[in-house]
């Protein structure tokens, strides 16, 4: 276990020198209504002050309606400014004249792309810089769309693991409406991440720990009670989704 005091300390200087380093004094965030862009909005909020935060909610229209509403009540407690954009229209255009026939994976990974998109016009609106909120778990594993919520110009949360932001979100006062919901990207009705994913924040966090940060071999990580299998699992959805952690590759000259 972290310590949390010097942890929110580490990302707050982080946060300061990222965004001043790039000659802004704003960030712009993506707020779900989810426990990390909840937890990346109170800390940007700490960081910078809540007048250099600004939120922006994008929903679609199959997105639960709670979200939108936490999204607000998160909002207004860190006392940062925050617009609701309605992605349905620009997300149902092309699909309705284009791609009647796309399953739901395909209007969910453009949706994704379409908030981004808001973000960034945003960004040169305001002006500030994207700050993005993936976590190292769903990184590790590309559990993410490509130029979709993995585009930002930094992650704040980025070196943590899910459960660990669990227990930064209770330190830092997010309401428990955000912390007791079961995690979900929101991309389609009824989705949730675990279900997707195919194992527990839980039990993934333990097994990347100890691919990534111990480098234990398959045979220490299941004397530790792991199956084979999630083992396996883990280490193939980190190896497919390599591509995602990289820039485009270019041939030397």
């Amino acid at each position: 276990m972290f310590n949390i005091k010097q942890e929110l300390e580490k990302i707050d200087d982080f946060v300061r020198k990222q965004v001043k380093g790039a000659g802004f004094q704003q960030v712009v965030v993506g707020l779900s209504g989810g426990i990390d862009s909840a937890v990346t909005a109170a800390i940007c909020t700490q960081a910078l002050g809540n007048k250099n935060v600004f939120a922006l909610m994008l929903p679609y229209k199959n997105s639960h309606p709670n979200s939108l509403k936490e999204a607000i009540v998160l909002a207004e407690q860190l006392g940062i400014e925050y617009r609701v954009v309605d992605i349905s229209p620009m997300i149902d255009a092309y699909f309705n004249k284009y791609e009647p026939k796309a399953d739901k994976l395909r209007i969910g990974n453009l949706a994704a792309r379409e908030r981004m998109c808001v973000l960034y016009d945003h960004s040169s609106k305001l002006p500030a810089l994207v700050a993005g909120t993936g976590n190292r778990s769903e990184l590790l594993i590309g559990y993410c769309t490509q130029y979709g919520d993995n585009a930002c110009a930094f992650e704040p949360l980025g070196h943590l693991y899910k459960t660990e932001i669990i227990t930064l979100a209770s330190y830092l006062d997010i309401p428990d409406e955000i912390i007791n919901k079961t995690p979900s990207a929101d991309l389609w009705e009824n989705q949730t991440d675990e279900t997707e994913i195919g194992i527990s924040y839980k039990k993934l966090d333990a097994i990347l720990h100890f691919l990534c940060d111990l480098h234990m071999s398959d045979q220490e990580i299941v004397a530790a009670g792991n199956s084979i299998s999630e083992v396996k699992k883990v280490k193939k959805m980190i190896e497919n989704s390599e591509f995602k952690r990289k820039l485009p590759p270019i041939l030397n000259r």
